[in-house]
């Protein structure tokens, strides 16, 4: 049996690893057919040689075997004894953090394997990944709470499921207010996002484009940026009317530098920008990025 697991949300395909790690040692308690190859450090003869070896224990084997799309030579040697491997009585599993070449190899563990992509989690399916978290402590929170999370922290899980940990343990298990989440959680807005809001209160808009696009290049979600786009915008507009109360203090001194140059108006009307761009999006009048660009381009 083949098993593909991959995608970039290293979060949740850690946790399905893990759990099929769990349910093998219960089936096979020795241990001692779990094997686990780094194809950073093994080479394809080593896995074959573990493949055709036979198990003192008569149990099957678990082979889960990493980075294997950065090993040309495995992948070659891999298709060619293909068949051999599709019909093995043992589970190799292949696992893969990060984007993947969508190679011939690619394809053939698609169609042979039993596969599942985990993409990073967006909009309804972020909330509501998010909410379950927290059922599973038996916390409640208050309305706004998730969305703030989301704001300050974005899709990255590691985080998220660090920070809900960090605010459970504060409350003691009370329900959880929006200003736990601006006392404990501080921001994710990398100093690229604040140069991308420099360059728009600079009036320059071909370096907060390029700015934008460096995010996008690295493939950060559009989804996200906009979210810290509006974040920001709004941290602004309580700046320009003095309120800055429990806001970090590293936020605070940058906040208000950028507020000082736009004018109330200015501000008014861009986050009326980004509420409208926001509703593009979701209603699919407009894909992301473009609105991304059209959004920097028509403020």
């Amino acid at each position: 049996m083949i098993i593909f697991l991959y995608g970039p949300d290293t979060y949740r395909s850690r946790q399905k690893l893990n759990e099929i790690i769990i349910y093998y040692k219960k089936i096979h308690q020795s241990g001692l057919n779990l094997k686990i190859f780094d194809l950073k450090e093994k080479n394809f003869q080593e896995f074959k040689d573990e493949i055709q070896s036979v198990s003192m224990f008569a149990e099957k084997k678990l082979i889960i075997v990493k980075n294997t799309f950065l090993n040309k030579n495995f992948k070659e040697n891999f298709l060619k004894d293909s068949k051999k491997f599709t019909q093995s009585k043992d589970i190799i599993l292949f696992y893969e953090e990060g984007e993947v070449l969508k190679d011939e190899f690619f394809n053939f563990l698609k169609k042979y394997g039993k596969s599942q992509e985990f993409k990073l989690l967006e909009g309804e399916k972020l909330k509501n990944w998010i909410k379950k978290e927290f059922e599973g402590y038996q916390v409640k929170t208050e309305p706004g709470v998730v969305e703030r999370l989301i704001n300050f922290v974005g899709n990255d899980l590691w985080q998220l499921n660090n920070e809900i940990k960090k605010l459970i343990s504060y409350k003691k298990n009370k329900k959880i207010e929006i200003k736990d989440v601006d006392l404990l959680v501080r921001p994710k807005i990398e100093t690229d996002i604040f140069q991308t809001i420099d360059w728009l209160a600079l009036k320059n808009k071909k370096k907060a484009l390029e700015s934008l696009h460096r995010h996008l290049e690295k493939g950060e979600s559009p989804f996200y940026l906009l979210s810290m786009i509006n974040f920001q915008f709004r941290n602004l507009l309580m700046a320009k009317s003095g309120n800055l109360r429990g806001m970090h203090s590293f936020l605070a001194k940058k906040t208000l530098w950028q507020s000082k140059k736009f004018t109330l108006q200015e501000l008014k009307k861009i986050y009326q920008k980004i509420f409208e761009v926001d509703l593009s999006i979701k209603t699919g009048k407009i894909d992301p990025e473009t609105a991304l660009d059209l959004f920097i381009a028509e403020i």
